[in-house]
């Protein structure tokens, strides 16, 4: 989870959200470039008391300044292609979670499982101990396995909600009337923490969502307590 004053973005907890950063930081090191060469030339011209006459024309600079742009917007290009791709790609999954937006809270089913389902509601403030953290944490937790690749279906049962956890790369709308689907894999163990992260009424902020990535031994425990 994030931290305070924290200025980047949050560990990544999925390779996809890994390669995310790596592409942030990879278009950030073109911006500085860019930047530091624009700025290097028009100080020397602010600076440069010097005037040609016979100077009408400069193919030669045209040519750069036209082709090397296009070359900066392939290096920045094929990767974010590349992470599209890698997103959109569902591969064969281990696991099915259905997320439902209400206002205001989330419901989740484990499709592949009979009767596992359950409401997650944020705990109020006067029910918080010292080990939960406000306005994040939720009476019932996601549990999922690590190293597993889970589809998400996200829909909702009033309003536009979005199912987003930051660490994950994961950022779905729930769309009333419509399933969308993402796929994402968690690469440790911990507990995840996201929000609704669209504006969906007066209580808007108050629709955590919590994940606690755990062994999938553990996990198979849980399924089975849970459905008793």
């Amino acid at each position: 989870m994030t931290t305070w004053l924290n200025m980047s973005l949050q560990d990544g907890a999925s390779p996809i959200m890994e390669q995310l950063v790596f592409f942030h930081d990879h278009v950030l090191m073109i911006m500085l470039m860019i930047t530091t060469t624009v700025s290097y030339m028009m100080i020397t011209l602010i600076r440069n008391k010097q005037t040609s006459r016979f100077m009408l024309e400069g193919q030669m600079i045209e040519t750069t300044w036209t082709i090397a742009p296009a070359i900066i917007l392939v290096f920045i290009a094929m990767p974010s292609l590349r992470l599209l791709y890698l997103m959109d790609e569902v591969h064969n999954p281990s696991l099915t979670l259905k997320a439902v937006g209400h206002q205001w809270y989330w419901s989740y089913e484990y499709s592949d499982f009979t009767k596992l389902e359950f409401d997650s509601y944020m705990i109020p403030q006067e029910e918080q101990q010292e080990s939960t953290f406000r306005l994040l944490d939720t009476d019932n937790r996601i549990v999922l396995p690590m190293n597993s690749p889970i589809r998400m279906i996200v829909t909702a049962a009033d309003v536009l909600h979005s199912w987003t956890i930051p660490s994950l790369g994961v950022k779905t709308d729930a769309t009333p009337g419509r399933l969308n689907q993402t796929s994402f894999s968690i690469s440790r163990p911990g507990i995840l923490y996201g929000q609704c992260s669209e504006i969906c009424g007066a209580n808007h902020s108050f629709m955590p969502i919590t994940i606690e990535s755990v062994p999938a031994k553990y996990f198979i425990d849980w399924v089975s307590k849970m459905s008793e």
